[in-house]
């Protein structure tokens, strides 16, 4: 994906989006995590991650097709967070559709793996697609639909974060003051 535009060039954020294997926030399987900096998409970082728990919900494997044996040979939270963070120096905020999942899950999983999490600011595509252009569904496939941002694999976390990016930078474009 591509993006371009004036008004965000010193724009540092971070898009984040977590999949989780059943519905508490502490479940998280999947990290993708796209930068950005000065405006333009400058890091990706994906990675499966073994939860807690072996039993994965039904809805939850049906929405994003992780099961346990595959991760069952990955990294727990903590190896993965503590990886991923070091991208993170440099951003002014986090972002997220639906910010306030990915931020829960974020918090939680930090707070039970003894982490500190990131001391950012989190913000919401979501709410930006309702600020900027008033649309009545803003589900990610909605929104990259109606700006015409590639979503190759929804709930594939790292397409889902990069989608998220984008969408950021286009809200940014359009005076969105995050």
């Amino acid at each position: 994906m591509t993006n371009s535009g004036a008004r965000h060039r010193g724009s540092n954020f971070a898009a984040i989006d977590f999949e989780t294997a059943d519905a508490k926030r502490d479940s998280a399987c999947a990290l993708g995590l796209v930068v950005v900096r000065a405006g333009r998409i400058a890091e990706r970082y994906q990675s499966l991650i073994r939860p807690p728990r072996k039993v994965f919900s039904p809805i939850c494997v049906g929405i994003h097709g992780i099961t346990w044996e595959l991760v069952r040979d990955e990294r727990p939270f903590a190896d993965v967070w503590t990886e991923a963070a070091t991208l993170l120096p440099g951003v002014d905020f986090l972002v997220a559709h639906n910010a306030p999942f990915d931020n829960s899950v974020l918090r939680v999983c930090c707070q039970a793996a003894g982490l500190r999490p990131p001391e950012l600011p989190f913000r919401c595509t979501v709410q930006a697609s309702r600020e900027r252009w008033g649309q009545p569904h803003n589900r990610l496939p909605d929104v990259c639909r109606l700006l015409g941002i590639p979503l190759t694999d929804h709930h594939d976390a790292l397409c889902d974060a990069e989608a998220c990016a984008c969408i950021a930078l286009r809200a940014l474009d359009d005076g969105w003051n995050p």
